[in-house]
């Protein structure tokens, strides 16, 4: 129990029940049930893209394309469905998680075997991938009208009182914290993102790992993409556009070191919910939308201020532990 008390999550956890005791002073319905639901709701979309960030960060790398590939996989998908309404709907969905996949690999393949730096790699598949948005849809959108209902209900229907979205970020989380836990994979990426020499001598292959941790970003991308189309009912090509500072800003307040190594899905889960409690809480406190940016950019900067200021707190403990 200690132990816990001591992590960035229980930090996190009492930031959050302030910053919603505050919000509530002003507005007492906003802890609700049906609020809280919507912002879990509205957050969810970021948790699923998130979880693919922190695997790519905890590596030590970044993934600055994750909003076009929700882009093109969005547009890929409403397209599809405006012109072939008949394809039943749970086939579009996986078409749209595919073409995430492919592009993760793309991603994955580049920096794995082409040798190119993730920073580097993502910044120029960030515009490659909006540019083939532009390109497929021909500068064009497909609206509510244009989709069917079946297609717009993937993230509205619920099961037992919660939404399809809510259930899909809930599997995403599981999976991938399983993953992440409990393979060996996942320990391995833990192992590169701290020390990557070290963990080539003990056989951990960087390039293995480097490829499919991009591919799970790519996967969740798809994912999202589909999501973010059918709920919003409409496939745009600026879809996401700036989506990746959220991401990153979800797992840097989540505990998640920049450096690589160090973090957990549970924070990212709570690092996006703090972002989605701050959005959701803007109107309430009348604060003006424009200051949106401003807010979350602030938080990062502060988050890792203190995460920096956190790591060498604990290097100065595992020092004074062993000189003992």
């Amino acid at each position: 129990m200690k132990r816990f008390l001591r992590t960035r999550e229980f930090n996190l956890i009492v930031f959050i029940a302030l910053l919603m005791f505050v919000v509530t002073l002003r507005s007492p319905g906003f802890i609700g049930g049906d609020n809280i639901q919507r912002i879990i709701n509205d957050t969810s979309i970021l948790i699923i893209v998130a979880i693919g960030q922190f695997f790519v960060i905890l590596s030590g790398g970044i993934d600055l394309s994750v909003g076009s590939i929700i882009a093109f996989s969005g547009m890929a998908t409403g397209m599809l469905n405006q012109y072939y309404p008949g394809l039943p709907v749970g086939l579009v969905l996986l078409i749209g998680v595919l073409i995430g996949l492919i592009l993760g690999m793309i991603n994955g393949a580049i920096v794995a075997f082409g040798k190119v730096p993730p920073i580097i790699t993502t910044l120029g598949t960030m515009s490659v991938f909006r540019g083939f948005t532009f390109v497929l849809s021909k500068g064009q959108w497909v609206t509510a009208h244009e989709m069917t209902q079946s297609y717009m209900d993937l993230p509205h229907g619920d099961f037992l009182g919660i939404t399809n979205l809510i259930w899909w970020a809930l599997l995403v989380s599981m999976a991938t914290y399983y993953f992440s836990r409990y393979t060996r994979t996942g320990r391995e990426v833990y192992a590169i993102g701290g020390n990557k020499t070290a963990a080539r001598f003990v056989g951990v292959k960087e390039e293995k790992i480097n490829f499919s941790i991009f591919s799970i970003s790519g996967l969740l991308c798809g994912l999202a993409g589909v999501m973010w189309t059918a709920r919003y009912a409409a496939a745009v090509n600026e879809t996401a556009t700036g989506f990746e500072l959220q991401t990153v800003a979800a797992c840097v307040l989540g505990g998640v070191s920049i450096a690589g190594g160090s973090g957990a899905i549970p924070g990212v889960i709570l690092g996006a919910l703090f972002l989605g409690i701050i959005n959701n809480a803007l109107p309430v406190i009348n604060l003006s939308p424009f200051f949106q940016m401003f807010i979350q950019g602030f938080v990062v900067l502060t988050a890792m201020f203190i995460n920096t200021l956190m790591d060498k707190r604990n290097q100065k403990l595992l020092l004074n532990r062993r000189r003992q």
